[in-house]
């Protein structure tokens, strides 16, 4: 499900921006070694300022930033620079459908992805089949208290059937065979979790 254009803004502000650089990779690079030269995966991109991040800090041989939305694939396309654009490999894609090959990538980054997928279980199937493995699935997410409360109803879009608490989220990430190693979790909130696959 695409973000509407409130939500768009949110997550492409400096604000957000700041959040993902001072605190959410300072904490992943805290808690595991990525492969440098390895290949990334973000899913949900927006404008392409993580994928930018990800590739300062982890020194991946190439990024790969997908979204949904051709408008964010536009925007991001304005945002990186000419530098940038020979490492990360926008494009427009569906997480439910990954144009990648099984066992491709070392690591896959999602920053408040799961909780916009109507089958978010399907997603992390796909998230799954893509990695190596011993490959790396970090995700940030949200959980319904946040994202599905009377104001932010007003203010959001999101799917509202078979949503994810702390425990469906660890058990399904469990069954998908890529079990939590690490996380940093407020329950009323969301989670940032490192996931290694089996």
């Amino acid at each position: 499900m695409k973000a509407n254009r409130l939500e768009q803004l949110i997550v492409n502000s400096p604000i957000r921006l700041l959040i993902q650089d001072k605190i959410i990779l300072r904490w992943i690079r805290s808690k595991v070694q990525l492969p440098k030269g390895g290949t990334f995966l973000e899913i949900g991109c927006g404008r392409g300022a993580g994928a930018c991040l990800l590739l300062r800090e982890f020194l991946p041989r190439a990024v790969h930033a997908m979204d949904l939305d051709v408008e964010m694939i536009s925007e991001a396309g304005r945002y990186l620079t000419e530098a940038q654009r020979k490492q990360i490999n926008l494009y427009v894609g569906d997480v439910m459908h990954l144009p990648h090959r099984d066992g491709w990538a070392d690591a896959v980054f999602g920053f408040g992805v799961l909780h916009h997928l109507p089958d978010w279980r399907g997603g992390m199937a796909e998230i799954t089949r893509v990695l190596k493995p011993g490959g790396i699935y970090f995700l940030e997410e949200f959980y319904p208290q946040f994202y599905l409360n009377p104001v932010a109803r007003r203010l959001v879009t999101h799917p509202e059937e078979d949503r994810f608490y702390s425990r469906d989220l660890r058990a399904a990430l469990q069954e998908a065979g890529l079990p939590v190693q690490d996380a940093l979790e407020i329950r009323q909130l969301g989670i940032l979790a490192l996931c290694r696959k089996i």
